[in-house]
């Protein structure tokens, strides 16, 4: 993939999966505006780009607010010239069962995953339909986000309305040839192991320094971040310009298209249904086979 001439932006490029992404896109020849709240860890992704003979600039600032998503835009229009493809990964964690969490931890996540998500989008397109050249937002979502996850209320909730908003923007962008997809990532980071069906094999090949094994990567998609930069340097590249309106999971050694949300189970009654006919046939009816719910927890073969 060749990205020269291209300039991106990647919130939360500090480390884990933000670094791999800005850096993944720096070695196919893009530009990179580095977004993050800690300015010694920004400014080692960008020693690492130029470094490498690329192009970066950091930015230190928390996502959320319309003024730090015009902030990012204006830099990379400042110091590259134009902007192209816009990465809205960062994050935070408050994770607390439903009864613990307070208005505080609801809010944090929401603002930073969420609306963060939106003001640099918004900021994103406006500048890319000014331009008038098409452009990319990649926007990362969440396991979580499609299947619900255990003392996550305020991250599930933020990562599936981050697809819904891939969605509705690649309706509204297709026009000014902008594509908007959502990136469903696993890999082995600080947050991913907070995650209780994650955290036990995270911390076993960090004791003992050994990779994954061939089933956590392929049945469990789970892997390291450099796994999942690929699809992220695809997705800004022009090669997927015919791509948009997609939720795309990536992991180890796997990768998937999300389904989207559709009927399932369709049953009709003359007049309509009173909760006594819903009652009476919902067991052999559209509830005869429910959908599952939550992140399962990996699990190794029997030997491995």
């Amino acid at each position: 993939m060749d990205l020269s001439g291209k300039v991106a932006v990647v919130t939360g490029a500090g480390r884990g999966l933000g670094r791999a992404y800005a850096e993944a896109l720096a070695a196919a020849g893009a530009a990179v505006v580095v977004n993050d709240v800690d300015a010694g860890a920004a400014a080692q992704v960008v020693e690492a780009i130029t470094g490498d003979g690329g192009k970066a600039v950091d930015v230190i600032a928390p996502v959320g607010s319309t003024e730090a998503a015009e902030r990012l835009v204006a830099t990379a229009v400042k110091e590259f010239g134009r902007l192209d493809v816009m990465v809205t990964n960062a994050g935070v964690l408050r994770d607390r069962v439903l009864w613990k969490m307070s208005d505080e931890d609801f809010d944090a996540v929401i603002d930073v995953h969420l609306r963060g998500t939106f003001t640099c989008a918004r900021a994103a397109a406006a500048r890319m339909r000014e331009q008038g050249t098409g452009g990319r937002l990649i926007l990362i979502s969440s396991p979580a986000g499609q299947r619900g996850n255990f003392g996550q209320t305020n991250y599930a909730a933020a990562k599936a309305g981050i697809v819904a908003m891939a969605r509705t923007w690649a309706m509204e962008l297709a026009r000014a040839n902008v594509t908007v997809n959502a990136v469903v990532p696993v890999a082995a980071t600080e947050m991913t192991k907070t995650i209780p069906a994650f955290a036990p094999v995270i911390e076993e090949a960090e004791r003992t320094g050994k990779p994954f094994p061939d089933w956590l990567r392929k049945d469990e998609g789970l892997g390291t971040v450099e796994d999942v930069a690929g699809l992220v340097v695809f997705l800004a590249s022009d090669a997927s310009a015919g791509v948009t309106g997609q939720a795309i999971g990536v992991g180890g050694d796997r990768l998937a298209l999300w389904a989207h949300p559709k009927e399932k189970t369709v049953a009709f009654a003359d007049g309509g249904w009173t909760a006594e006919a819903i009652a009476a046939s919902w067991e052999a009816g559209v509830g005869a086979e429910p959908e599952t719910y939550g992140i399962p927890a990996p699990k190794a073969p029997e030997g491995a």
